[in-house]
């Protein structure tokens, strides 16, 4: 063949490829609602149209089982079984031409077209013309990678601006296998109009249909093509059905201010309160995001809530909120999240997500990580969310300002071995003092009250240095000796504790305290391995040899209250959870760890051991404000026995336990059990918690629960699931729930309902309802919350 006829035929074929390839970027499938955020839930900027561009030096691929051009007719045609290969893009029809004249290409019969971005495109008839800028496609079909599909009768591209599709049909959903039956849901329209311009697409006579019946209709409706990452308009609306708030729709309109700024406004109408009105506000940085929200109503019947409440206290409510966050370097972050509203429970009353916690945390921050150092600033202040209009809850909380932690390993080997440094700062205040009869309102003279934080300001800061090293004997004893050496200086402007306290409380302004500590470690590990399992069994014995705690009890206790003894810390140095605290004494930890994996797909962990004081004063049976050590397990010379066991089977059945065991008759003081099992149609877990009196801690009974929740997929697609959570003691359920879901690959629906109870304040018992249909690719519609009924 000629040279020039190769050009010709080259120009065919590339103008005819990229020409189709241009028709299936124009007519790709569209969301019917406007789009609010970009993928990181932020503003973001507006995406260019894509334009189709063959990368240059692209080699032409084609085959045929015949290739004619006619001198006279000026026409180039590929006929049998033809295969274009050309930059990226792959085509296949039964037959191809080229008309020089005219400036016209067509493909014939079951034409599909495949774009380097994974997009299919079939027809049985492709028509362009040279310019690419009209043309039109018959029986058109397009499969995208995301499993979303478009088809029409026909497409007709106008002006190379314009795609015009007569009888369109989208949906997210495969392919029916059932012959005739229609798709989950899908939108048909009887015209779409695209324009490539204004980047929108008109939908006329559109109408939504769910298993094939037509559920609702719109005349016409403009929204964004899929270039489009952000376009304002209305978002789906929701519904929400409360006890205490009736039912509410909320309506959302998202507003795009610039391609680094947002907002959403929604109006939420309830049956028994009226209007509520928020508003959220985004704006995007070059290195970070910031947030602010407002909500207000102006309640339309406050007596519908238990007098004397919050609620019913208060008939015009408010909230603000802030949050940002901002990365200096690749090291430094800083950023803020904070709060404020007009009473003590209106954000957690109407369910405001991200503020509606029962106790939320208000901080700023600044944080460093570095290879091997760690640098945290933070100052927070808490908001106790209650019904209680009275309640001192929330004036009880300290308020941080600020409280610092750093933490540095040394990179270079010093006497062998590593050492390191950790320092924290804290200095806080508090209007009124906590203790544990106004706080938990016991009630009980007979108990010692505990102080869980002295009112006025508090600043302590702390420095510890740390060096260990390890060495292996030839028969594999491994030994870690370990150095410390701790001081603590304290600022104190806190009036003393009033009640019954047995400590001494330290009335000074200034106080001063030390600690060092010298320790060592000693394991002795077995491998044992058989033809199809390994198992490590690792004796443990550690010394740690201390003075007295120093002023033990007499200071405040801000940050070491949370303590639980069990297996995960029998052999930490200091068994307390932060730096108010610090383990005095000689003592000795014994106990064992042991591992075994067989080939099977079984695993099973365990610890056990106990602790010995050997010397000196024992911290956890010395008198301290909040009672932290009391009925801990560790107040006796010999501590109670901790153990914990772990199992996971390839049959998909895990165990986890955790117990403590009194030390003089075996006891059961203290457990959690957790069962689970799971498998394609059966998910379930059950969770047992028993912990024994603890009077001198506060807690006069014994407290045991039962959690449980549950999932059975009962048929393709479906599934039922459930939680409950009933109290032993009280003999009440105070959490049940019961759902039903249907899960697919291009819809999600869920319905639940969920029953809370609260024993200790019966007005924040409530139920509440919920259900979501997501449709993918365009949106949710929500009825209430199901995510807390959810397995």
């Amino acid at each position: 063949m000629a040279a020039a006829n190769r050009k010709s035929i080259k120009k065919f074929v590339g103008a005819l490829v990229t020409g189709t390839a241009a028709c299936a970027y124009m007519m790709s499938p569209v969301a019917v609602y406007a789009q609010a955020t970009d993928n990181n839930g932020g503003a973001g900027a507006v995406t260019s149209p894509i334009k189709v561009n063959v990368p240059d030096g692209s080699k032409l691929v084609l085959s045929s089982n015949e290739l004619i051009y006619n001198k006279d007719t000026q026409i180039v045609t590929a006929s049998g079984a033809v295969q274009i290969n050309y930059g990226g893009y792959r085509m296949v029809a039964q037959r191809v031409e080229y008309n020089q004249k005219s400036g016209r290409m067509t493909a014939l019969g079951n034409v599909e077209l495949i774009s380097p971005d994974g997009n299919r495109m079939y027809g049985d008839k492709m028509d362009v013309t040279d310019s690419f800028s009209d043309g039109f496609v018959n029986s058109l079909r397009i499969e995208m990678p995301d499993n979303t599909r478009l088809a029409a009768e026909k497409g007709e591209r106008v002006g190379g601006t314009q795609m015009i599709l007569t009888k369109g049909v989208y949906t997210a959903c495969m392919s029916c296998s059932e012959a005739g039956r229609a798709p989950l849901w899908q939108v048909k329209a009887q015209r779409v109009v695209q324009n490539g311009v204004t980047h929108t697409v008109r939908l006329e006579h559109a109408r939504f249909e769910l298993f094939g019946q037509p559920i609702a209709y719109v005349p016409w409706i403009t929204v964004p093509d899929n270039t489009v990452k952000r376009k304002s308009g209305f978002l789906f609306p929701s519904v929400t059905v409360s006890q205490r708030l009736g039912v509410g729709v909320k309506v959302p309109y998202y507003y795009v201010i610039s391609p680094s700024m947002d907002a959403t406004v929604t109006a939420t109408g309830y049956t028994g309160q009226g209007l509520l009105l928020e508003g959220e506000f985004r704006q995007r940085f070059e290195n970070g995001t910031h947030t602010l929200r407002v909500a207000g109503i102006s309640q339309m019947d406050p007596e519908a809530f238990t007098a004397g409440t919050s609620d019913a206290e208060h008939k015009t409510r408010g909230m603000i909120s802030s949050k940002a966050d901002f990365k200096i370097n690749p090291r430094w972050t800083f950023g803020w999240d904070v709060m404020a509203q007009s009473d003590n429970n209106f954000s957690r009353t109407y369910g405001l997500d991200g503020v509606d916690q029962s106790t939320r945390t208000n901080q700023a921050y600044l944080t460093g990580i570095g290879k091997r150092n760690y640098f945290d600033m933070r100052a927070y202040y808490f908001n106790e969310q209650n019904a209680d209009d009275n309640s001192l809850a929330e004036k009880q909380q300290a308020v941080v300002y600020p409280s610092i932690d750093y933490h540095y390993v040394d990179p270079k080997s010093v006497y062998g071995g590593e050492l390191s440094a950790t320092m924290n700062f804290t200095h806080l205040s508090r209007d009124k003092a906590s203790t544990l009869d106004n706080f938990y309102n016991l009630g009980d003279s007979s108990l010692n009250d505990r102080f869980l934080g002295l009112s006025g300001s508090y600043t302590r800061l702390s420095t510890e240095l740390q060096w260990q090293r390890s060495f292996t004997t030839d028969q594999g004893l491994v030994l870690t000796p370990l150095a410390a050496a701790r001081g603590d200086i304290y600022g104190l402007n806190m009036d003393s504790p009033v009640g019954d306290y047995s400590g001494n409380y330290d009335n000074s302004d200034l106080a001063t305290r030390g600690m060092v500590t010298g320790g060592l470690e000693a394991k002795y590990p077995f491998l044992i391995t058989t033809s199809n399992s390994t198992h490590v069994f690792e004796p443990i014995a550690q010394i740690y040899v201390r003075p007295d705690e120093q002023l033990g009890g007499r200071l405040p206790n801000e940050d070491a209250q949370s303590f639980v003894f069990d297996a995960t810390n029998l052999f930490d140095r200091d068994k307390f959870s932060g730096f108010d605290r610090v383990e005095g004494g000689t003592r000795a930890n014994l106990g064992w760890r042991y591992t075994a994996s067989f080939d099977s797909g079984y695993k099973f962990q365990h610890i056990f051991g106990q602790s010995y004081q050997l010397a000196g004063r024992n911290s956890f049976a010395t008198a301290d404000l909040a009672g932290v050590g009391a009925d801990s397990g560790l107040e006796t010379t010999r501590s109670d026995y901790v153990t914990m066991f772990g199992l996971t089977t390839p049959q998909g059945i895990s165990l986890a336990t955790s117990y403590r065991f009194d030390e003089k008759d075996f006891a059961f003081r203290r457990g959690d059990t957790s069962v689970g099992f799971s498998n394609d149609i059966f998910q379930t877990s059950l969770i047992y918690t028993h912990i024994a009196a603890q009077p001198q801690y506060g807690f006069t009974s014994d407290q045991d629960e039962i959690q449980s929740r549950a999932q059975i997929k009962f048929k393709e697609y479906w599934s039922v699931f459930g939680t409950v959570s009933y109290d032993i003691n009280n003999d009440q359920f105070t959490r049940q729930g019961v759902g039903l879901s249907y899960e697919d690959e291009c819809t999600i629906l869920s319905i639940s309902f969920l029953n809370k109870k609260d024993s200790t304040n019966q007005a924040a018992s409530d139920w509440s309802i919920g259900a979501r249909l997501t449709f993918r690719t365009l949106g949710d519609v929500n009825l209430g919350s199901v995510q807390d009924a959810t397995f």
